[in-house]
């Protein structure tokens, strides 16, 4: 019984592996990130979009909330999609979505990665994150949260998301600490895409001066400025050797 449960998982981890590289496969095939990314582009649809949302903003809300699960399943980067809700949905409503389409596709992918991965993951991880790992089983929740508000320290969204599996760590220490951890970044980068829609609503040019003088822009890279300093004391004072 218990080889036939490891070869279960062999095969629905091998399953994981195929849609993951089937969904990558599809999204460059299909998609030019040159014009997903195009301020031309995104000026001449803005109006189509906002109409469509505001009158569907439930409906809308509910898909790019399931979007951002799914992204977090397939390992993607976070920033552009980011970017792209605080565009569409503003600051409040955009960080509501994020946090926890983020929270919830984030605990997922650990407990994939956990349940079927978890041999590969020490492997890979263990070594370079044992410093972390030290700090973490001192008290999971308050450092993982900590890990999480300073943005891993540089360590790639979809690899925080897994880190965990490293020291078991308690479902429901992961989603709390995530919850609250992602917050800050998390509202600071959506006001920046939010900043980005008022631009183009006052139709003017998006550039360095043009975001410099509007407080749409600059008071979220203040809030990044703040997050970057409160990081390295935390760093400094939580995570010291």
């Amino acid at each position: 019984m218990k080889l036939e449960f490891s070869n279960f998982k062999i095969y629905l981890g091998g399953l994981y592996l195929l849609v993951l590289l089937l969904a990558i496969y599809f999204f460059w095939s299909t998609f030019d990130l040159e014009d997903l990314t195009s301020y031309e582009l995104i000026k001449e649809n803005r109006e189509t979009i906002l109409d469509y949302k505001n009158n569907n903003i439930l409906f809308l809300s509910i898909i790019f909330l399931i979007i951002t699960v799914f992204l977090n399943l397939l390992l993607c980067p976070m920033l552009l999609p980011t970017l792209i809700i605080g565009f569409i949905f503003g600051k409040w409503l955009g960080t509501l979505i994020l946090v926890f389409g983020n929270t919830f596709g984030g605990f997922l992918l650990y407990l994939l990665a956990k349940t079927f991965f978890s041999d590969l993951i020490e492997k890979k991880f263990k070594v370079r994150f044992s410093k972390f790992i030290d700090f973490f089983k001192r008290n999971e929740m308050l450092y993982f949260m900590s890990f999480r508000f300073i943005g891993g320290g540089g360590t790639p969204y979809p690899i925080q998301n897994v880190l965990p599996v490293l020291f078991n760590m308690s479902a429901k220490n992961y989603v709390i600490a995530t919850l609250l951890g992602i917050i800050p970044i998390t509202f600071v980068t959506v006001s920046l895409g939010s900043g980005i829609e008022k631009i183009i609503d006052q139709n003017a040019e998006l550039s360095f001066f043009s975001a410099m003088q509007s407080s749409e822009i600059y008071f979220p890279i203040i809030g990044f400025f703040i997050i970057l300093i409160t990081s390295f004391f935390i760093k400094k004072f939580y995570f010291k050797t």
